[in-house]
């Protein structure tokens, strides 16, 4: 009866996660292609400063990491130093500002979908930087993954898709997605890294080293430049508080996702998380297109459904592997 009440209770926990990673990201997808596709007030003006989003993220995250140290941490030391993160801060901060930044020329579904192949890249450095061999299977993951990204970026865009953007212009936002997977892949190895060196490292550590950085490389470059143009963004948002408010929502729902891939991957793991993360993605395509108005052709949802399929193998590879490796430890 008791070990049946912690499975229960383990299910009910793991769904708390699935709500809150589903909600929370959904969510701030909503208003992330809101921020970049509506136009405000009496005027009809767009939010052209995207990259003021990054700079509000991580000025929120901070504070928030900062609180949840304060309040949860044991109080113990070892963790990585401040500093060691700021490396892995400039990545961090050029990567997701490329990411939104391609809100101004394709469509939010396009972007979810470039930025879901994640493995192209990290397969390509493998091989040919560090001579990795692959799989077979893996391989054939990567192709439908690639696959499925191309032939979505080749066939037609719905004109009411089109309208939307600020500046469409496929090529160069595909190509800004793509380099801000680069950059994350850095930033991963980065953190991986400082991890490996300082053991005690926690998730909120991490988060508030990441943000500090963050907050300070963007404040110098929203602020600080000649061309910076934060304080357009202030005004802006000054002149119209919907905007100011959609903003501080986006930041908040980043925030709270946060706290619950944390709490997935400390009770869970990566491969729970991961998976829990790729269906969202799934989900946040569909309600682009339901909600906001962005329709997807039959091809173009075959396209997604690649994609997909592929990420859907390569989650079951990843939990074949870790299920030969708990039977050799059992063994």
């Amino acid at each position: 009866m008791e070990a049946h009440g912690s499975g229960l209770r383990r299910v009910l926990l793991l769904s708390f996660c699935v709500a809150g990673i589903w909600a929370a990201y959904i969510y701030q997808g909503v208003l992330q292609e809101t921020l970049s596709t509506k136009k405000f007030g009496e005027d009809g003006m767009r939010f052209e400063h995207l990259a003021f989003l990054n700079l509000a993220q991580n000025v929120v995250c901070l504070v928030w990491s900062y609180l949840m140290i304060k309040l949860w941490s044991n109080g113990g030391s070892g963790g990585a130093p401040w500093w060691t993160y700021w490396s892995a801060g400039i990545t961090n901060t050029i990567g997701p500002a490329m990411g939104i930044e391609a809100l101004k020329y394709i469509s939010y579904p396009a972007q979810v979908l470039a930025k879901s192949s994640k493995m192209i890249p990290v397969m390509l450095m493998g091989s040919l930087v560090y001579g990795i061999r692959y799989s077979l299977p893996e391989y054939l993951c990567t192709f439908l993954v690639a696959g499925g990204v191309s032939m979505f970026a080749l066939l037609k865009t719905s004109s009411k898709t089109i309208s939307k953007l600020a500046h469409p212009n496929a090529p160069l936002g595909y190509g800004l997605c793509f380099l801000n997977l680069a950059f994350d892949g850095f930033t991963n190895a980065t953190q991986d890294s400082i991890t490996a060196r300082y053991p005690k490292t926690n998730a909120w550590d991490i988060m508030l080293g990441m943000n500090l950085w963050g907050t300070i490389y963007n404040m110098v470059y929203m602020f600080g430049l000649p061309h910076g143009s934060g304080f357009e963004a202030v005004q802006f948002c000054k002149q119209h508080p919907e905007a100011a408010w959609d903003i501080l929502m986006y930041c908040l729902c980043g925030a709270v996702g946060q706290n619950f891939i944390f709490l997935t991957i400390s009770r869970f793991g990566s491969l729970a998380n991961t998976t829990i993360t790729t269906t969202r993605k799934f989900v946040s395509i569909v309600v682009s297109s339901v909600l906001s108005g962005n329709p997807l052709s039959s091809k173009q949802w075959g396209c997604v459904s690649m994609v997909f399929g592929g990420l859907s193998y390569q989650i079951y590879l990843k939990w074949r592997k870790l299920q030969r490796v708990q039977k050799k430890k059992k063994t």
